[in-house]
């Protein structure tokens, strides 16, 4: 802890969403292993996804936006408005031209602007859709440690890094493995299903470097990815993991979800 506090923060936000996308990397590697993923533990993993990316939205990002605002001498509750639903309508903008297409629909319910191409990358695009708020959540954290902001500190980023990087390993899993059940080779299932944590890093760094350049942009950049973060999980995570009807394995795992991440903010944080 001591060595990685001493680093840059824009360094210290690059090697954490290096780790998140390094998890999504090793859930991917489940191809390897498996050719098939049960329907009903698919569904356990996104709503435990869902469940870390709804804490993480309010402990890590939304909370502190707000003692943010109120110390800086903002109207908290406007800046927490408008930051949580830019960063939601920014979602819906990019959800609407990127093609994709969500985990268990048919290629024909393919979702953005029409395009003729193959299955496996709009699954991948799926997924790396929401990885930009994820990336962006955890460099905008580490940015705020290194602005001095009261209200954030080095663990509570780290907290947010791991949460992130736990939800990613059955992200990585369910991108990889259906692409091998669809016929593509262990080596190719695995390079998609990793591809989609690349962006993380990138938008990482673009979070935490805006943050240190632009300081009075802090508690909207906070609520904005918290905004963002929450849209996935309404629009993509919760319905996908209630496709098959295993309601009940969904939300007991969104409830893990949530602990966990609950726990790993308040002992880290």
């Amino acid at each position: 802890m001591n060595a990685f506090s001493q680093l840059s923060p824009l360094l210290q936000a690059l090697m954490a969403t290096l780790f998140t996308w390094g998890v999504t990397a090793l859930g991917a590697s489940m191809v390897f292993f498996f050719k098939r993923i049960r329907r009903s533990v698919l569904d356990a993993m996104l709503g435990f996804a869902a469940g870390v990316m709804i804490a993480a939205s309010f402990w890590s990002l939304l909370a502190p936006a707000i003692d943010l605002a109120e110390a800086m001498g903002f109207v908290a509750w406007r800046v927490a408005a408008i930051g949580f639903l830019g960063g939601g309508f920014f979602l819906y903008l990019v959800d609407r031209l990127l093609p994709h297409l969500h985990l268990g629909f048919p290629r024909s319910e393919a979702e953005g602007v029409s395009t003729s191409w193959h299955r496996s990358v709009l699954l991948v695009l799926a997924i790396t859709l929401h990885n930009i708020p994820e990336g962006l959540a955890v460099g905008v954290a580490f940015g705020a440690v290194a602005a001095g902001i009261p209200s954030a500190d080095l663990g509570g980023a780290i907290a947010l890094a791991i949460g992130i990087g736990l939800q990613n390993f059955p992200e990585g899993a369910a991108v990889a493995i259906p692409l091998r059940r669809e016929g593509f080779s262990r080596w190719k299932s695995f390079v998609y299903g990793q591809a989609s944590g690349i962006v993380e890093p990138l938008a990482g760094v673009l979070g935490a470097t805006a943050v240190l350049t632009m300081r009075p942009l802090l508690p909207y950049a906070l609520a904005f990815a918290a905004g963002a973060m929450i849209y996935v999980v309404v629009e993509e995570l919760i319905p996908e993991s209630q496709l098959a009807k295993n309601t009940d394995l969904a939300t007991l795992g969104c409830l893990a979800g949530f602990t966990v991440m609950m726990i790993l903010d308040v002992a880290l944080g």
